[in-house]
């Protein structure tokens, strides 16, 4: 095992130290650009058009996509992720993890839009996402095919199984056994596989509950926090973009270790440009699919501007020094971190918040990454949803990944996250900046109609689309 993690551990350090860093940033540049920055100047409305109600009764809202897609982005990446990235990368990672959720808020913005002008029209409402724009844009079903199967991977694989991790890393000291692990997975696996077997609609419902009433009680805390720190706050601030263009990190490293730990991090957190959230966006029933591009672009901001922010200033305000929670192995020690840090202002409540907070931001992480998988199969295999014993052993397989992923260790849970990611990054990013020109005019149909005072609907025919299921 310590081979593979090795092997795992050096492929991350490639893609992320060499590739996916210059390829994130240019990309996120080039569609702010091109959109006139969209994440700044239509932020407003994007607030606006989630209240957009549905039409189509077997659909979703815009606002159900938002939070499925914020279920899978705000999870355990939000607490652990920070905290490990200010462990590894000092004060200035968060600096970064701004940047990139900036940039990313356009990356968002244009794969959600062209999920949206691509989708499919199906039994239970519309789906689609980055397999489909490939396939039907680019002519390419057999990449469209790979993409898909390396989102199920990722997703009810790899990102499953780190959630998991995580969740059970921190309950495990509530839980006074060698067997905690085994027990704490099996728990979850079942409490999942309980939304996951009710499928999409339940797991929109369940979503639409849970995620807003986490994140405001997590910022609530947040808030408490700097209030009761407000004279180092200043300081604190300070040490972020101080610390960002500093040539050590508190690990030790050199300057990349902050940029790529802050990156790393941020785009594990948010997930834009890796083509997650489209498949969100796709099944949303909306006017104009400019609109989910908005709605999806906001989710980038929800998640890291707000939520791990939140978990920066938490912990940066505690003025507990990161340096100790290193192990002799060289592994980030997340969870002692972070309970430590709220220890200091809420003593043993701290540690019991935290704990409650990651559990409930990992099983919604658990069921929304699922929902991006099954949307998925029917792409690989077309008539999966409706052939009940298949989907049967799909979500088993999901129930099971989840179980196993509480018996990883630290460094191979997120190290196998990081590289899947970072391959479906390499294949949606040059496919987003082909197809952009696509979505830079579903842009300006959209603003061109506000701005005339016509109604927000679309046809495909208007930017020269042909043979869509749902825009002719």
């Amino acid at each position: 095992m310590e081979f593979i993690s090795g092997i795992i551990s050096s492929i991350s350090g490639y893609l992320y130290g060499y590739i996916l860093i210059a390829l994130l940033i240019a990309a996120g540049l080039y569609f702010s650009f091109r959109t006139k920055f969209v994440q700044l100047r239509l932020f407003g409305e994007s607030i606006r058009v989630i209240k957009e109600p549905k039409k189509d009764k077997d659909s979703i809202s815009s606002f159900q996509a938002l939070m499925v897609s914020t279920a899978s982005r705000v999870g355990t990446g939000n607490i652990v992720g920070v905290t490990g990235a200010i462990i590894a990368g000092g004060p200035g990672a968060v600096f970064w993890m701004w940047l990139i959720a900036l940039l990313g808020g356009a990356s968002a913005f244009v794969e959600s839009t062209l999920a949206q002008i691509y989708k499919k029209r199906g039994k239970d409402g519309s789906y689609g996402g980055p397999a489909y724009y490939i396939k039907q844009a680019l002519k390419a079903p057999a990449l469209g095919g790979l993409f898909a199967i390396m989102l199920i991977v990722t997703y009810m694989g790899g990102f499953n199984a780190l959630a998991s991790f995580n969740l059970t890393d921190f309950v495990k000291a509530y839980v006074p056994t060698e067997n905690a692990p085994m027990i704490i997975g099996a728990v979850v696996a079942l409490l999942a596989g309980i939304v996951i077997f009710g499928g999409g609609k339940r797991i929109s419902k369940a979503t639409q509950v849970m995620v807003p009433i986490m994140a405001l009680a997590y910022i609530a805390v947040a808030l408490i926090v700097m209030l009761l720190n407000i004279g180092s706050l200043p300081a604190v601030i300070g040490s972020i973009f101080s610390e960002a263009f500093n040539f050590t990190s508190v690990a030790g490293g050199i300057f990349g270790a902050t940029i790529m730990n802050g990156i790393k991090r941020g785009l594990y957190s948010n997930e834009a440009g890796i083509g997650s959230a489209p498949n969100a966006a796709a099944a949303a029933d909306v006017s104009h699919p400019v609109k989910q591009g908005l709605v999806q672009m906001l989710s980038v901001f929800i998640d890291t501007l707000l939520i791990c922010t939140a978990t920066a200033f938490m912990i940066l305000c505690s003025g507990v020094d990161p340096s100790g929670f290193i192990d002799e192995a060289g592994n980030t020690m997340n969870g002692a971190y972070i309970q430590a840090s709220l220890n200091v202002n809420f003593g043993a409540f701290g540690g019991y918040f935290i704990t409650a907070a990651l559990a409930l931001f990992a099983f919604t992480t658990l069921v929304g990454n699922y929902f991006y998988a099954e949307m998925n199969i029917s792409y690989v295999y077309k008539n999966a949803l409706q052939s009940k014993p298949f989907m049967v052993v799909y979500r088993l397989i999901a129930v099971i990944v989840i179980f196993l992923g509480a018996q990883f260790s630290a460094g191979l849970a997120w190290d196998t996250a990081d590289v899947l990611m970072g391959f479906m990054a390499l294949i949606n990013v040059p496919v987003c900046i082909i197809l952009g020109n696509t979505a830079f005019k579903a842009l300006k149909d959209y603003t061109d109609k506000r701005k005339a005072g016509k109604p927000l609907e679309f046809k495909a025919a208007d930017i020269g689309v042909e043979n869509t299921d749902y825009w002719n």
